[in-house]
């Protein structure tokens, strides 16, 4: 009798990647200093104790233990609405807001409301590999837009106009970019936007780290002041990195009511409302931690500028692109896998990072560090290992 076998489309990805790297570190002796890990984008510092308040009362209350609206608290969808209006100076409703559990869970909620099994989805190259492995393991056709690493890894558009006129449904971005902290200037969105419009395709935009733009940045682009937005455009958002609180799995998703109709459809088959105390807290917390939010992208910034010091005092190592949460690294080990490099990192050095080569084609060169993870003073240790 043969043996049951699981679902193809699952068994053919490669384990998750955050714990595969990890694993490397536990052979490290600890002779450099303490572990360094540059692997996931997680904040390097608490959260409010305001936040924390906020978090326990809200979870003691009885009527957090029922189910929520699929779409998300009332109160969060308004607070969170009127965020985004006032950001992008555009008029946004809390009928544009759908509340789910952490940003993966908004992408592949939106993927499934736009593609299905056979259809094609292009993603950047390189790509942030949650989005790659969930078209996967829906069955759903993966192209790659190329980005120009001569021009700090931006997509380009003759590339992303090949992708959609050969029937691509979606493009979808990431900005500030995950893998390589790349910020995608307005006017490229722009011409990204128009692109999918010509094609009847979507544009998808995850802009999990749009809070750490550098300061005075502005708004991050104009495309909720275009005429009919709602037929081509879905923004992604993160709660956890602003607020410190990637365990309580917050995102939301703006795009217009139409969509957001199928994708409660989604939504009520994939986990029926996200947590319903962190809504609340997070409602609560944005308008009263704006300050403490505003101080700690001052902190990454910080962090990117000792990266930046430090990196440029070591022969062959080069910053490809730096924004946000991330640098990628051009490593000076030519005839050497990423993944090799990245191992040895691990082992030998104490630092853990991501290979280039999880993130897609052509990507064997370079290394994903997460800087936002460590201070200023872990990041200055990384001159005398690297080196």
């Amino acid at each position: 009798m043969p043996a049951a076998e699981p679902n193809s489309l699952i068994a053919r990805l490669s384990p998750p990647p955050i714990p595969s790297v990890v694993a490397w570190s536990r052979e490290y002796s600890g002779g450099r200093g303490p572990l360094i890990d540059l692997s996931q984008a997680v904040p390097g510092y608490p959260a409010h104790p305001e936040m924390l308040r906020l978090l326990g009362e809200a979870a003691s209350s009885q009527a957090m233990t029922g189910y929520g609206p699929i779409e998300g608290e009332a109160v969060l969808r308004d607070a969170y609405a009127r965020h985004v209006s006032e950001v992008y100076r555009a008029p946004i409703q809390a009928e544009n807001v759908h509340i789910t559990s952490g940003c993966n869970q908004a992408f592949m909620s939106t993927a499934i409301a736009l593609a299905g099994a056979g259809d094609t989805v292009a993603l950047t190259n390189p790509f942030y590999f949650n989005h790659e492995t969930t078209l996967a393991m829906l069955g759903i056709k993966r192209a790659l837009v190329e980005c120009d690493a001569t021009n700090g890894f931006l997509p380009d558009i003759g590339s992303a106009e090949q992708a959609l006129a050969a029937g691509a449904r979606v493009l979808a971005v990431v900005t500030p970019n995950n893998p390589t902290g790349a910020v995608y200037p307005s006017a490229l969105l722009r011409e990204l936007f128009l692109l999918c419009r010509k094609y009847g395709a979507w544009l998808i935009i995850d802009e999990t780290y749009r809070d750490f733009l550098a300061e005075g940045y502005g708004p991050p682009h104009a495309l909720l002041s275009e005429p009919g937005w709602e037929d081509t455009l879905v923004l992604l958002y993160s709660f956890s990195k602003s607020f410190c609180i990637p365990g309580h799995r917050l995102g939301a998703v703006t795009a217009g009511p139409k969509l957001l109709a199928e994708i409660t459809k989604v939504m009520d088959n994939m986990q029926i409302c996200a947590p319903r105390s962190a809504q609340h807290a997070v409602a609560a917390a944005l308008p009263i931690l704006a300050d403490w939010r505003a101080g700690n992208r001052l902190e990454i910034a910080r962090r990117a500028d000792a990266l930046k010091s430090t990196m440029s005092e070591l022969p062959g190592w080069d910053i490809a692109a730096i924004g946000a949460y991330f640098a990628f690294i051009h490593h000076p080990f030519a005839d050497q896998l990423s993944t090799t490099v990245a191992e040895r990192l691990a082992k030998q050095a104490g630092i853990i990072s991501i290979p280039g080569s999880y993130f897609g084609e052509g990507q064997e060169r370079y290394l994903r560090l997460a800087f936002a993870n460590a201070d200023v003073a872990s990041i200055g240790l990384l001159g005398e290992r690297l080196r």
